[in-house]
């Protein structure tokens, strides 16, 4: 079982940065690969970037690419989302997933994911 811990959201003005963190419990982190998703009021969850195993490889929504960056420390067993030009559409619950996996692909489907963290908010406001 892994535990994933979100933080790091909060209410910033367009155009501003927020870096979200995610803490994971898991004792062989290197063997998972992680997920960054997103759900705001009346919409289903959306994929927002994720990144492989070892954080050799990321992809990323068309919607955040080019302004969002995630990363992972291996060490620290966290894996981060960069927001940088944040715009009012950004404004979601975004959430933290796990995978555990051999390959070194990433993954855009939720159900590819086992574990989810309880999901923080990010409001982008004037």
């Amino acid at each position: 079982q892994v535990q994933l811990v979100e933080s790091g959201g909060g209410l910033v003005q367009p155009g501003g940065s927020l870096r979200l963190s995610c803490a994971a419990s898991a004792r062989t982190f290197s063997t998972y690969a992680m997920g960054w998703f997103r759900q705001a009021p009346g919409k289903e969850r959306e994929f927002v970037a994720a990144v492989s195993r070892g954080g050799v490889t990321t992809s990323y929504a068309d919607s955040v690419k080019g302004r969002f960056t995630i990363s992972m420390n291996n060490a620290k067993n966290t894996v981060y989302l960069q927001m940088d030009s944040l715009k009012p559409e950004d404004t979601a619950v975004y959430y933290c997933a796990a995978r555990r996996t051999a390959g070194g692909s990433t993954a855009s489907r939720a159900y590819d994911y086992n574990y989810w963290g309880q999901g923080t908010q990010v409001t982008v406001s004037s």
